[in-house]
């Protein structure tokens, strides 16, 4: 695996990614979206009435491209090189930092923040991911997410199984319970290089590691961390609960496989709104938090999901800043706040909409109180993109494998890890 840096992402990518479309005038913006439903043609036809009342309101047309996830970062780093591209764009919050690390976008500091309704609407947690901590953000927030265990509740009762697994162990047991006859225990997205690194990052915390120490140098090569990756990749590899083919999964396949019976369990984030799209009804499928360890390892922590959602950021290159201003306050206005995430069954970024009973359901509760209690954001460095495309690479590498029967000893990913970790400029 070539060293891979920022500003090789740039470079590699702008031929191939950068200018797509220059800013908008006066009475057109350019918006990349971030695909959140289950396919980019759905994220379009949710946005589209969205867009015209905001055109209505303001008389500004928006020209959305709903953008996906494997496609996402490369391209706004492309775009923030080159100085081409659209007005406004959804992020990830874990890039927040790489990318404002760049230079490109519009900072939110005190008198942008109060122009979008100020910096106390905000959800805390949120607004703290969309940045690195001492500076004003470059980003805020539309949609809170985090990670919960999905389960089909007809293969659970068949399989005699009677409640979630809290823990590893028992995801492990009840997994092997309910691979059979054609069908498997867990889904995973073995080639889906950002969900390697929540994953990466979250079991790291439950199994004492680190991907960067407080100085921001990383520290990937540990045998905790390689522990942690051991646990997740093992699934498939040793435990045997997932189904080999999830290895090339990559585009939400692991959620199709979920809703149509071929799983009984997923880890994912807000997933109930994709099921139903899949045809699977809100009654034959459970929530419950992501398990820990049954015993945790020296170190560990008392975390189960990154804090995960999404940001709206704005181009330093847009010729219409403040139209693009004004659309950001209409994303995060109270109403499409509402509208926007009982959609997609996320969580308002916003706290003037969160006793909405649109966002009481046992889905939104446990995201809720993950957020609240048992989540952590991932480190906001600069160095954070590189550390999920390389050990997302190096997962992906390792799911292949696990796919062909190989379960990787510690010693062998520490060897990995360590190899990435010295890729880091």
């Amino acid at each position: 695996m070539a060293a891979v840096t920022v500003g090789a992402l740039l470079a590699s990518t702008l031929a191939a990614c950068g200018g797509s479309s220059d800013s908008g005038d006066a009475k057109t913006l350019t918006y990349w979206a971030s695909n959140q439903s289950i396919s980019l043609e759905e994220d379009a036809k949710i946005l589209k009435p969205e867009l015209a009342k905001f055109e209505k309101q303001t008389g500004i047309k928006v020209k959305v491209e709903v953008v996906p996830w494997s496609d996402l970062l490369n391209r706004l780093l492309a775009a923030a090189t080159s100085g081409q591209g659209p007005d406004v764009v959804n992020i990830g919050n874990t890039w927040s930092a790489s990318l404002q690390a760049t230079d490109a976008f519009v900072p939110f500091d005190d008198a942008k923040l109060d122009a979008v309704g100020g910096k106390s609407r905000f959800v805390p947690s949120a607004l703290a991911a969309a940045g690195a901590e001492g500076k004003p953000p470059t980003a805020v927030p539309i949609y809170s997410l985090a990670y919960s265990l999905y389960y089909n509740k007809k293969m659970f009762a068949d399989a005699g199984i009677t409640k979630p697994p809290a823990t590893w162990e028992e995801l492990v047991a009840d997994g092997k319970k309910l691979s059979k006859g054609g069908k498997w225990g867990l889904a995973q997205e073995g080639a889906h290089v950002s969900a390697h690194s929540h994953h990466a990052f979250t079991f790291s915390q439950q199994y004492g590691g680190e991907w960067f120490d407080k100085s921001g140098k990383p520290t990937f090569g540990t045998p905790q961390n390689a522990q942690a990756i051991k646990r997740y990749v093992d699934f498939l590899a040793a435990d045997k609960i997932t189904n080999p083919g999830n290895a090339e999964y990559a585009q939400n396949e692991s959620v199709s496989d979920f809703a149509n019976g071929k799983a009984a369990m997923l880890l994912w984030q807000a997933a109930g709104s994709q099921l139903g799209l899949h045809g699977m009804k809100p009654e034959q499928w459970g929530v419950a938090p992501v398990p820990f360890p049954a015993t945790a390892p020296p170190g560990g922590k008392k975390v189960n999901s990154m804090v995960a959602g999404i940001n709206i950021a704005i181009f330093k290159h847009s010729k219409n800043q403040d139209g693009a201003l004004d659309f950001v306050k209409f994303m995060t206005s109270d109403e499409e706040q509402t509208v926007l995430n009982k959609t997609y069954g996320s969580l308002p970024s916003v706290t003037t909409v969160s006793d909405d009973p649109a966002f009481a359901g046992p889905e939104q509760k446990v995201i809720a109180e993950t957020l609240a209690s048992t989540a952590a954001p991932l480190p906001q460095v600069p160095e954070e993109s590189q550390y999920e495309t390389l050990i997302g690479g190096v997962m992906n590498d390792l799911f292949a494998a696990a796919a062909k029967g190989k379960s990787p000893s510690v010693a062998e990913i520490q060897t990995k890890l360590k190899t990435a970790e010295e890729q880091v400029k």
